[in-house]
C-alpha cells in the first residue's frame, strides 16, 4: 500500500528513545545528536522504496556528517511477518550497503507510533534542539532514476545545519506501510 507521510510539524519536539541495533548494543536519541542535529530515518529490507533510495541515503548521510548533523535508521516492521526485516537481515543489509550510521529495530513499534511514522522510508530532520524541521523525501529521483535528482533532503539539513531552520516548501515522501502488529 502506497501512503504519503505529512508535512512537517515545525518545531514539534522529538520524544527521546532507547533502541538497540542488531547486535545488542544500545543508542538514545541524546547521545545519537549531532552538534547541529539529527536525521531519523524510518526504512526496512524489503520495501522497495527502500531499495530504491538506500545507496543515495547512505551518500547523503555521509555528507551531512561532515555539516555536523548525524543519521540513524530505525527499522519499525513486524519482522515476525516480514523476516526479511528480521535484525540478522538489518545486519546484512546494512553492511551491503556500507551504513555509516546506527540501524536500529523498533521491537515494540512504540518508537514508530510516538514519532507518528507513516511509511518506509519516512525522514524527520531534527535540529540541534531536537526539533523537527524537515518531514519529506530524499530527493525528486523517480524509483529506479537516480541519474538526474534534486537532492532535497541533503539541501533541507544543510540549511538546519546552517540556521536551525528548514525550508518552507517540502514535499512528503511516500514508501509502504509500515507493518504493525
Amino acid at each position: 500500500m502506497l501512503l504519503d507521510t505529512p508535512i512537517c510539524d515545525f518545531g514539534w519536539k522529538a520524544p527521546a528513545f532507547t533502541l538497540s541495533d542488531p547486535d545488542g548494543t544500545s543508542h538514545s536519541l541524546d547521545r545519537l545528536m549531532g552538534g547541529n542535529g539529527l536525521l531519523v530515518a524510518f526504512i526496512c529490507n524489503h520495501c522497495p522504496y527502500v531499495k530504491a533510495v538506500i545507496d543515495r541515503l547512505v551518500t547523503d548521510a555521509a555528507a551531512l556528517r561532515a555539516d555536523g548533523i548525524n543519521t540513524v535508521a530505525i527499522m519499525p516492521n513486524d519482522y515476525t511477518t516480514h523476516p526479511d526485516d528480521s535484525p540478522p537481515n538489518m545486519r546484512d543489509f546494512a553492511a551491503r550497503h556500507g551504513f555509516g550510521f546506527p540501524y536500529l529495530v523498533d521491537e515494540s513499534q512504540q518508537v514508530a507510533h510516538a514519532w507518528g511514522a507513516i511509511c518506509t522510508p519516512d525522514f524527520f530532520g531534527l535540529n540541534a534542539k531536537g526539533e523537527l524541521q524537515y518531514r519529506g523525501r530524499l530527493d525528486d529521483a523517480a524509483r529506479g532514476d537516480a541519474g538526474n535528482r534534486t537532492a532535497e533532503m541533503l539541501t533541507a539539513m544543510r540549511q538546519v545545519a546552517r540556521t536551525g531552520t528548514g525550508p518552507a516548501e517540502q514535499t512528503p515522501s511516500m514508501g509502504c506501510s509500515i507493518k504493525w502488529r
